[in-house]
């Protein structure tokens, strides 16, 4: 009988340095990459019979992925932002953090390697758990082995439970409280170039998957922290629609159990607040950090 690859009954690892994390993902999930084809004329002048383009593959686009995680009390799924945060400076640059991601189903395990995170969304939604959603690149996608691959790295040990936290929102701009709140949101990108590994030597000895050219490495532009702040108009807030400012600060907090458990400290905002004509009005401010910090993890935490 076949066996075939279902998305519910895999798992998902997370292998960096030399540990790794099976990271209890939701069901949004999903990871492709494609190849390159260059398509050309083969019609001649001599002969007009041959209408049909010829075609070359000899190289891969990056790797694609994404997955969606729970912010749990346990904190199991703290690497994934790390990943999406924390520099890694080992070789004195300002890097992102390189791991290998591999998906185990019934059937395959599957690879990407050399992944990096080149965004991430917190979603904050009053009644529902707090949440983040990354996607990321990645150099090379391959089944290495079967479901009994053994997969490198030291397991880390895991809590025994798993407990959602609700998204209890605290938010501040210019250290006053938003008041009349209906949402927020946080989203971190990291804004990437990849260097193409192509060398007509090694194009001409393309003959399938497995020797094509991938990818080599990736090169950091820029990064952006940004979000939006949702409001009802009252008669203690209508005064200051339609304003803006260069150089505030931004918090944005959710509260557990009386304590403060997702905290994003964001000094050296600018924003925008823009009016929302509705059945019920609402202002909106469109934020974003224009600082620099040395670190995006101290800032972000949880």
């Amino acid at each position: 009988m076949s066996v075939y690859n279902l998305l519910r009954d895999g798992s998902v690892h997370v292998v960096y340095g030399s540990n790794r994390y099976n990271v209890k993902v939701t069901p949004e999930l999903s990871f492709s990459q494609t190849f390159a084809e260059d398509a050309y004329e083969v019609k001649t002048l001599h002969d007009q019979t041959k209408m049909f383009l010829g075609t070359s593959v000899t190289k891969a686009n990056p790797a694609d992925f994404n997955f969606q995680v729970a912010l749990t009390q346990e904190k199991d799924e703290s690497i994934v932002k790390s990943l999406l945060t924390d520099y890694d400076t080992s070789n004195g640059e300002q890097l992102l953090k390189k791991f290998d991601l591999y998906f185990v189903s019934e059937e395959s395990t599957f690879k990407i390697e050399d992944c990096v995170i080149t965004s991430g969304d917190f979603i904050m939604e009053r009644t529902k758990p707090l949440t983040l959603s990354v996607s990321g690149q990645g150099r090379k996608l391959e089944r290495v082995g079967d479901a009994d691959y053994s997969l490198p790295g030291s397991l880390q040990s895991a809590s025994s439970t798993r407990t959602p936290v609700k998204a209890l929102l605290d938010v501040e701009v210019g250290g006053s409280d938003v008041t009349n709140l209906v949402s927020t949101t946080l989203s971190v990108q990291n804004n990437i170039d990849w260097t193409p590994y192509e060398t007509l030597h090694e194009s001409l000895s393309v003959t399938n998957a497995s020797n094509a050219m991938y990818p080599s490495t990736y090169s950091l532009k820029d990064r952006v922290v940004s979000g939006n702040i949702v409001q009802y108009t009252g008669n203690n807030n209508s005064t200051t629609a339609q304003s803006f400012n260069t150089n505030t600060s931004v918090a944005v907090k959710t509260i557990n159990q009386s304590s403060t458990f997702f905290n994003a400290n964001l000094s050296g905002c600018m924003f925008t607040k823009r009016l929302n004509v509705a059945e019920v009005f609402t202002q909106t401010f469109d934020y974003r950090l224009v600082t620099s910090p040395a670190n995006l993890g101290t800032i972000i935490t949880y």
